[in-house]
């Protein structure tokens, strides 16, 4: 085996590949085949089969912010009219409500987390209100893994310290990067004080799980800034760091139009950028938990990840396994296993559509059996680094057709390949989402013309 350097790997495999937080990736859903009905029977069948015993999940999406993030891909609502917030909490409970009709006793919930948008646009009595609507009908486990995501700039002790009180022990701030460079350009000018100031808040309240998001690829972003904003990030000794590559999408995305792409880092000062910021966390003391996701030890996901406990949905990692998410709230997706649901986008009709007693679909998804198959494979492969094909009873032609491919990345030493399954090496964990694209049946369908040199920097 003629292995290739990280480098030369890194410099070849320059391409968007999904992010793996689903299978299949939203963009290959087939809406024509999903309808309201079949949601709602996947999530009555799904609720009788596991919620008893293992829980479920909860994503609300809280989709206001002030002011545009330039760089931000997330589904946003820019305004700063604060009169907002109650009725859209009406709604999402109202939501709710919908759902709790669907079960045939109260759900237990196993994981619950706020996102945004921006959460903490909310004041923390809403937030509250929120929550206790949330839990009036329903059982939150002793252990509920509670989280939400925070802004630097209006985040207050208040929003902690009663979210707190109902349970939360997880915030995830939104560094991205404290170059004042970088920060004038995508909008986002939060100070080192205020993070040390939020973080210290956070941790003498008694939050267990600090989570830091980091971007790499940002305009104008250099080796010297990064840099000074990783030695910065040491200081405070976040629980996770969630490490992200810049994806830029104007034609999608119009605020990234504040600068092109001759402002973003070129693909060497990129891989450089990584590399450096690897190797800051590693001296440090944090391991590669998962794509993209660095933690101390002693960290919940760094403990799932060493019993090989991880699990992935649409909130990313996460160190339970639940079959069933449901995502309240404009946007918000839900997956019952069977099936995933998208809401509607638009606030106006999100919740013109709840305020009728309606679930606010948009589209969504029915997993055929080559679908269940894949998924197993692609969760495995994402959450423990490896998978056996002798693990499900049934054959797809899926993994057959990737053989090639698999064997050429066995050839770059990002796996090693068996009769049996694959193992992803040291080497290969950079590589995780690609090493799932191999086995992606529907993405190699509708891209036929993809080749191993398709991979992320």
């Amino acid at each position: 085996m003629n292995e290739t350097s990280s480098e030369q790997l890194l410099r070849r495999f320059n391409a968007a590949v999904p992010g793996y937080t689903s299978y299949p990736n939203i963009s290959q859903w087939e809406p024509d085949s999903f309808n309201v009905d079949r949601w709602k029977g996947s999530v009555k069948m799904i609720f009788r089969e596991t919620v008893s015993s293992n829980g479920m999940s909860l994503y609300v999406h809280l989709p206001f912010c002030e002011s545009l993030c330039t760089y931000c891909g997330c589904n946003t609502r820019i305004t700063v009219n604060h009169a907002v917030e109650e009725p859209y909490i009406e709604a999402i409970l109202s939501e709710w409500d919908i759902y709790l009709k669907l079960f045939s006793t109260r759900p237990i919930i196993s994981e619950l987390h706020l996102g945004g948008g921006t959460p903490t646009f909310f004041s923390g009595e809403n937030l509250v209100e929120l929550i206790r609507g949330l839990k009036a009908d329903s059982v939150f486990l002793p252990d509920c893994a509670m989280s939400f995501e925070a802004h630097p700039e209006n985040t207050r002790y208040e929003h902690l310290k009663l979210l707190y009180d109902e349970g939360f022990r997880g915030v995830s701030l939104g560094i991205q990067d404290l170059d004042p460079c970088v920060q004038d350009a995508i909008h986002r000018h939060h100070t080192i004080g205020q993070v040390e100031t939020i973080t210290g808040i956070a941790r003498n309240i008694g939050y267990t799980s600090i989570n830091f998001d980091l971007i790499y690829g940002l305009p104008f972003q250099s080796i010297s800034g990064l840099r000074q904003t990783l030695n910065m990030v040491m200081k405070l000794r976040p629980d996770r760091i969630s490490f992200y590559s810049y994806t830029h999408l104007p034609w999608m995305k119009p605020g990234q139009r504040k600068y092109t792409e001759a402002d973003l880092p070129s693909v060497s000062l990129k891989m450089e950028l990584y590399r450096m910021a690897c190797a800051v966390f590693e001296f440090f003391g944090y391991t590669n938990v998962g794509m993209d996701l660095f933690a101390l030890p002693h960290d919940a996901l760094a403990s799932a990840n060493r019993k090989h406990n991880l699990h992935r949905n649409f909130m990313g990692y996460s160190d339970r396994h639940t079959n069933l998410l449901i995502g309240l709230g404009a946007s918000a997706i839900g997956d019952s296993w069977y099936a995933f649901a998208q809401n509607e986008k638009i606030v106006e009709q999100y919740m013109q559509k709840v305020l009728k007693g309606e679930l606010p679909l948009l589209k969504g998804h029915v997993l055929d059996r080559e679908d269940l198959i894949v998924r197993r494979h692609i969760l495995n492969i994402m959450c423990k680094g490896e998978t056996s094909w002798e693990h499900f009873c049934t054959h797809t032609d899926a993994i057959e057709n990737a053989r090639p491919q698999l064997q050429s990345m066995q050839d770059e030493g990002i796996l090693e390949l068996s009769q049996t399954g694959l193992k992803v090496t040291s080497k290969g964990k950079r590589f995780l989402r690609n090493i799932c694209l191999s086995i992606d049946a529907r993405h190699h369908r509708s891209a036929p013309e993809l080749t191993l040199n398709t991979l992320l920097v």
